[in-house]
């Protein structure tokens, strides 16, 4: 099987799941309006959409071997299709279970497109296609930031929550002949079960460097979820802006973070190897947070661009290099468990991140404060990197 296609599956199915994850968040302005509360709820949404996740990743392991990693996928997709449809019912408990739906279908899928890519890319070349593969994430998140506000402007938020679940459901249908190849791998025998949950967390907690990359996705991701979660908030509560300028300026961080996942992949494998690519990204976090948090209603648009492409080189363009490292440091034939040991710390930052975010902005009336505290978080990652870069020969 070529190393390509794999690749190209894995990267347009993980853009669909995140389109369908971020699609909510950047309609919240006009959806807090009609639900009569504080858009700065929208980090509750994405707290529990990642409590779904968490517990799916920790069973992704065990269900792609039982499965296979495109069956997987697909049931992914259809979770999220289904976790919309309930989003887009006005009633707060219906889209709270909608969002436990679209966590439980985006938690599986970078388990299960490690699980493929481990099997077929080189060594030499792990960090780059995994980053490559990561740019899914932004590319839906670009997506959905230029895409759901001119659909919303012209249907309404409910009938384009529906669109993007067609989108999904379309996704998974043409996954199907893949299935046979790429699926081939599975063990039936495979028991998927509560004491699945555990495994994974038991592997990370084995070896010492999985554990510090657990760690330290744990903390980037909170940077990362606050700052796609909120972003659109933040510019057109505390800047003014219209929120299709908005939704374009969220578009143009994630084309950072997809320039940057790309970016920093071929930097890792050729210079400066995982732990001095992430302590260098940690430093760009820190000063992109602290623009951010300074940025005026009058700053030149080209400013403000500039800077947010650079928070999205950095914030967003991490993920691919801590999961090709987490493949690299996995016991052979174990790259879908230990990425999903690994997203469990992952998600639980998001978990947190993003409501704490929301409740120092609705605590200090702007979020200018959460951006603030994104670059504590930043620092206190660059520490630990500094301690992984000068263990990086045990």
């Amino acid at each position: 099987m070529s190393g390509a296609v794999p690749l190209l599956v894995t990267l347009v199915i993980q853009a669909m799941v995140a389109l369908a994850l971020l699609t909510l968040p950047v309609m919240a302005p006009v959806v807090a309006g009609d639900l009569g509360v504080s858009p700065a709820w929208v980090g509750l949404y994405v707290a529990v959409t990642y409590a779904g996740a968490m517990t799916a990743s920790l069973l992704g392991g065990d269900a792609v071997r039982r499965l296979g990693a495109i069956r997987v996928s697909q049931w992914g997709l259809l979770l999220c299709a289904a976790g919309l449809l309930l989003c887009s019912q006005p009633h707060l408990g219906t889209m709270a279970l909608g969002a436990v739906l679209i966590g439980l279908g985006y938690g599986p899928i970078t388990p299960a497109s490690s699980h493929l890519l481990a099997r077929t890319t080189p060594a030499h070349r792990m960090a780059l296609v995994f980053s490559v593969k990561q740019t899914g994430v932004p590319v839906g998140s670009m997506l959905a930031g230029a895409l759901v506000p001119p659909v919303l402007l012209g249907v309404g938020w409910q009938a384009s929550l529906a669109v993007v679940a067609a989108v999904c459901v379309a996704c998974a249908v043409l996954a199907q002949p893949l299935r046979v190849g790429m699926d081939a791998d599975r063990d039936r025998a495979q028991a998927v079960h509560l004491g699945s949950l555990w495994r994974p967390v038991q592997l990370v907690l084995a070896h010492r460097s999985l554990s510090t990359m657990a760690a330290c996705s744990f903390m980037f991701s909170m940077v990362q979820m606050s700052l796609t979660t909120y972003l659109v908030t933040f510019l057109t509560q505390d800047l003014s802006l219209g929120i299709v300028a908005a939704g374009l300026a969220l578009s143009a961080a994630q084309v950072g973070g997809v320039s940057g996942r790309i970016g920093w992949g071929y930097v890792a494998d050729r210079w400066l190897g995982a732990g001095r690519t992430l302590l260098l990204l940690a430093a760009l976090m820190v000063a992109s947070a602290l623009a951010t948090a300074l940025l005026r209603s009058d700053t030149p648009q080209a400013l403000l661009v500039l800077i947010l492409v650079v928070f999205g080189a950095s914030a967003i363009g991490w993920n691919g290099v801590y999961l090709a490292e987490v493949a690299r440091r996995a016991p052979a034939g174990q790259a879908s468990l230990a990425t999903g040991g690994t997203l469990a710390f992952t998600f639980l930052g998001v978990v947190i991140g993003p409501p704490v975010f929301g409740l120092l902005a609705t605590l200090s009336g702007t979020y200018r404060t959460g951006f603030v505290a994104l670059m504590g978080v930043a620092s206190l990652c660059g520490v630990l990197l500094v301690r992984l870069v000068r263990l990086r020969a045990d």
